[in-house]
């Protein structure tokens, strides 16, 4: 019997299992009140995507006998590109479905607030970005504005900068494709640092949090009628919206000349669908409320995979930009990331009066961090968090392509 060791540890399956399963031992390591729960697949997927390309993906580094596993891994990354959009569907169709029994509610207890979260912390974002390439000057402004969009992983955003610098050629694009690239994993990892620790520092009470959130949208009478009408999970409609979240995702929306086109992409055609469908319950024969404890389970299952595919496709740049021109773009990406969380805090916390439940929630969704929803799901034990995500999350993500393209035309 023979085993090809190399062909076994470059196997993208094997690689997503195995950082999945250590990333959860990692996870459930308790430091003090920390414990990094669902996000240690992130960790685990940085440290080992880094090594497995450095050590089977650089030619310099390879051996000749594995140049093969060298040319796909330099091709289709550590990870192929549809592991990270097939775990990202699953999960956010399931936190649409999830959170979509709230939504009428949501509008109606907290009004416009969601939508004024989703501009300020963008807009805090932008602002920072524009002060760092001020202050580094206009050789790194490509490369910096392009950053905005990686700190607030936001990959519609991406594409209008992309577009909006193509004028200046196929250099232009690279560094703002390089920004992004580098910025991205620190914009995850400080979503989920703050998200965890805002409450140790805070000292805000989870449970009393969530009590007050009940009580202000009337959940245990709303979930004693949604589970009479529940059904298990309907497979073909949770496919039905997944298919049709995914067409939505790829229209173009034509919003004047100055912004002109943008696509919500596959999280917010998906995550819009989601809401909408679960909101309405019934499509003809069609149930779209389905039990919770199942989605959740979906929810869970492909947030782990989705983190670890994550960590596993940026772990080689982000640890290998820890120098230089590398190391700049990473600390001005978590600068960036923590002013933004902070200005959303300080908004929804001491101005907007909202409790933590939702505002965690709605930070993730105004940082348009899918990673970060899962997180923020995960450290206050509960679903009603997804509630902010999707009201606040289509108002980013309209502004942040918006700061985009004028981050762009100005610097």
């Amino acid at each position: 019997m023979q085993f090809d060791f190399t062909s076994f540890v470059c196997d993208p399956f094997v690689l997503v299992f195995v950082t999945a399963v250590l990333g959860l031992l990692l996870g459930r390591i308790r430091f003090g009140r920390f414990e990094l729960g669902s996000s240690g697949g992130l960790f685990a997927g940085l440290v080992i995507g880094w090594y497995i390309y450095k050590t089977y993906g650089l030619p310099a580094e390879g051996l000749a006998d594995n140049a093969q596993y060298a040319e796909s891994l330099i091709k289709n990354g550590v990870v192929p590109k549809v592991f990270f959009e097939f775990t990202l569907i699953l999960f956010v169709a399931a936190v649409g479905l999830l959170a979509s029994k709230d939504l009428g509610k949501i509008i109606k207890v907290y009004g416009f607030k969601f939508i004024i979260l989703g501009i300020v912390i963008t807009l805090a974002g932008a602002v920072g970005i524009y002060i760092a390439a001020s202050v580094f000057g206009s050789q790194e402004a490509f490369t910096i504005a392009g950053a905005y969009t990686g700190a607030l992983t936001s990959s519609p955003g991406l594409a209008a900068a992309i577009e909006t610098v193509s004028s200046y050629g196929s250099a232009a694009e690279a560094q703002v494709g390089y920004g992004y690239a580098i910025a991205y994993a620190p914009g995850v990892l400080v979503v989920i640092l703050c998200i965890q620790l805002i409450p140790l520092i805070f000292k805000i009470d989870i449970n009393k949090e969530k009590q007050k959130y009940m009580l202000e949208m009337r959940i245990e009478e709303a979930e004693k009628a949604e589970n009479a009408i529940a059904s298990g999970v309907d497979i073909m409609a949770f496919m039905l919206v997944c298919l049709v979240g995914y067409f939505i995702g790829t229209i173009d929306f034509y919003l004047g000349d100055f912004i002109k086109y943008v696509k919500l992409g596959a999280t917010g055609g998906i995550l819009l669908t989601g809401l909408l469908f679960g909101y309405a319950g019934k499509l003809g024969p069609i149930n779209f409320r389905m039990n919770p404890k199942m989605l959740a389970a979906i929810r869970d299952i492909s947030l782990v995979l989705f983190l670890s595919v994550v960590g596993l496709r940026y772990g080689y740049d982000t640890i290998n930009s820890l120098s230089g021109t590398g190391l700049l773009l990473v600390g001005i990406s978590f600068l960036v990331g923590l002013c933004s969380i902070l200005t959303g805090f300080v908004v929804g916390r001491y101005i907007f009066r909202l409790n933590w439940i939702i505002l965690s929630g709605a930070i993730c969704g105004g940082m348009t961090s899918t990673p970060g929803l899962g997180v923020a799901i995960d450290a206050t034990k509960s679903d009603y968090a997804a509630s902010g995500y999707g009201a606040t999350y289509p108002f980013a993500l309209l502004c942040m392509v918006i700061f985009t393209i004028v981050l762009h035309r100005i610097v």
